[in-house]
């Protein structure tokens, strides 16, 4: 994918101060800077070819960073370059960010996707340093992700509803997610080969194409023998071939279910089992961490099951009660009790 077309499929959807087209509410061009523009394109084609960044991670650096743009044609002429961007430039277009009233998390984001964009341009030689480096991230408020309880887990899953439009492939869906810990985009990624039966595990595809296998758990194995006969069928009912392990009911496109129907997928079961409106994907990636971690786990083998390049990343996935670290202390500590 070249640079323009990278652009061109990233717009400024829904952010503050433009339309769902991308263009300013109020049908005026904005000031251009051109150079500017031209270095975000280029870093747009880094992220989607080199760097195999997900579809999301692309729509928002290339959303905020055209907004940084705009201010910059405003503030420093449609003339400037990077080269002439000094921290508190960048400071003061997060002061406009908080004018218009965006939450904390909203301007880390914005001031993320500035960081990395000035990284490249050091690394590639067309700035001497990150000037936003200087800039301090805001102090985010720590939340615990709330994750159903492992009751109410398998609950659901040994009741999926029969009404749904498929609930063999469901299962196996629900299965993946929180038997594996799989990330949606990696779970509608799996091939049909990447079942690996005599290994008892499956290969994922994370972030930046890195592989990894996952351990393959007796109740996820056999939703994927329930639902594989069915597979075959339809797709030789459609005369149709497709590598996709998880199909969509009506064969769309290339056969392959979409990160937005799962979503649709988990959230039709957990407001049909009782569990919280806000449950998604993610939620059961949470509750199969913080399950494991329960139960004694060791965190580092969490870390590699889930694909994380840092324990820290782990670290927020993945909580304990008080109650639970004195439980852990209580039994394991030689001087914990007398």
């Amino acid at each position: 994918m070249n640079p323009t077309s990278v652009a061109a499929a990233t717009k400024t959807r829904g952010h503050p101060g433009f339309g769902e087209d991308g263009a300013p509410p109020n049908g005026k061009a904005e000031p251009q800077a051109a150079e500017i523009l031209r270095l975000i394109a280029q870093y747009m084609a880094v992220l989607t070819v080199e760097r195999a960044s997900s579809e999301h991670t692309v729509r928002a650096y290339q959303r905020e960073l055209h907004t940084f743009a705009v201010f910059l044609a405003k503030r420093c002429g449609e003339g400037v370059v990077p080269s002439q961007i000094e921290h508190p430039v960048i400071r003061e277009y997060l002061g406009t960010l908080y004018e218009k009233n965006l939450s904390k998390p909203s301007v880390a984001r914005a001031l993320a996707a500035i960081r990395s964009w000035f990284g490249w341009l050091a690394r590639t030689g067309h700035i001497e340093q990150n000037p936003a480096r200087l800039v301090s991230t805001p102090k985010l408020p720590k939340h615990l992700p709330r994750v159903p309880g492992a009751e109410q887990l398998n609950q659901a899953f040994n009741d999926v509803d029969a009404e749904t439009a498929w609930p063999e492939r469901d299962r196996v869906i629900l299965e993946l997610l929180y038997g594996c810990g799989i990330r949606n985009a990696e779970l509608v990624g799996l091939n049909l080969e990447d079942i690996q039966w005599g290994n008892e595990c499956i290969l994922v595809r994370g972030k930046g194409r890195k592989e990894r296998y996952v351990p393959l758990g007796d109740a996820a194995a056999m939703s994927i023998r329930a639902y594989l006969p069915q597979r075959g069928q339809k797709l030789l009912d459609a005369k149709r071939a497709s590598e996709a392990l998880l199909l969509n009911v009506r064969l769309r496109g290339d056969g392959r279910l979409t990160t937005r129907s799962v979503g649709r997928i988990v959230k039709q079961m957990a407001l049909s089992h009782g569990l919280a409106a806000d449950v998604h994907p993610h939620t059961l990636r949470h509750a199969f961490g913080t399950h494991m971690l329960e139960e004694g786990a060791d965190l580092r083998a969490i870390q590699e099951i889930l694909g994380h390049a840092r324990l820290s990343t782990t670290q927020r996935y993945t909580h304990l009660t008080s109650g639970q670290v004195a439980a852990v202390y209580d039994r394991t500590h030689p001087r914990a009790k007398s």
